[in-house]
C-alpha cells in the first residue's frame, strides 16, 4: 500500500488515500474502501495535471512505489520560498518518457473519481 494522500474526514478524523496493486492492476482505497482503477488512469492523470519534473528541485523523498515496467510513482515533499506548509506532490517516472509531477491532493481526487465512475458507483 502507497499512502497518496491524506485529508480530514467530515467526523474531523484523518483518512489517507492510497493506492495498491492487486493481481496486476492498481486500485485506490480509502478508508477500507477499493475501487479499481481504470488501465492507465495513474498515466493519463500525471499526463494531464502534472508538470515536467525538476530533478534539481529540493525537495524531501517520502515513499516510493515500483509499479512494473520501469515505472515508479514517487510521493515527495517540497517547501518552496514563497509556501509556509511544506507541499506533497507525485512524480511520475517512465522508462520512455520525462519525469511528470503534480500535487499529490490532485492526483488523489482524480483517481477516485476515475475508481468510483469505474466500478459504477461514481
Amino acid at each position: 500500500m502507497f499512502k497518496i494522500h491524506e485529508f480530514s474526514s467530515a467526523a474531523g478524523e484523518l483518512s489517507s488515500v492510497v493506492l495498491r496493486a492487486t493481481n496486476g492492476r492498481l486500485e485506490i482505497v480509502v478508508d477500507g474502501e477499493a475501487w479499481p482503477l481504470p488501465q492507465g488512469a495513474l498515466g493519463a492523470v500525471l499526463k494531464r495535471y502534472g508538470a515536467p519534473f525538476d530533478a534539481a528541485a529540493r525537495v524531501a523523498p517520502v515513499a516510493s512505489f515500483a509499479l512494473g515496467e520501469g515505472e515508479v510513482l514517487r510521493h515527495v515533499r517540497h517547501l518552496a520560498g514563497y509556501d509556509v506548509i511544506a507541499r506533497d506532490y507525485l512524480v511520475y517516472e517512465r522508462p520512455d518518457s520525462e519525469a511528470l509531477c503534480a500535487l499529490a491532493a490532485s492526483v488523489a481526487a482524480a483517481l477516485l473519481h476515475l475508481g468510483r465512475a469505474n466500478s459504477g458507483n461514481g
